[in-house]
């Protein structure tokens, strides 16, 4: 198994454990685990912390209004808002990918990727 295929599984567990989703879409977690490049090898870079303001800035900044498109400050930011509370604001590590792929779905952008 590769590394990407151990990442992958990990994502998977999350998004069905701690989001809920009983089938999520595997294809689309890959793509965007690989569209996110080497940093899900990075455990700091791996992750989101929902607590800080400027990561929470990056990801609707360089994710949602870059790679998706929205151009929506206000719905970007409370898309950000809406995955972050679905994924449980609790749940000290939330995955990068796991966000994306949320933020990916609440938007229907899931083209972006094929």
């Amino acid at each position: 198994m590769s590394k990407l295929d151990e990442k992958v599984g990990k994502y998977i567990e999350d998004v069905r454990s701690k989001v809920g989703e009983d089938t999520p879409d595997v294809d689309l977690i890959r793509k965007i685990a690989k569209s996110a490049g080497p940093g899900i090898y990075n455990a700091d870079a791996e992750t989101v912390s929902s607590s800080s303001e400027s990561e929470i800035e990056t990801v609707k900044k360089n994710f949602v209004m870059k790679k998706l498109g929205i151009t929506d400050e206000g719905k970007a930011s409370e898309a950000v808002n809406q995955v972050l509370e679905k994924y449980g604001k609790s749940n000290r590590n939330k995955y990068r990918v796991v966000v994306y792929y949320l933020l990916t779905k609440h938007f229907k952008k899931e083209s972006l990727f094929d």
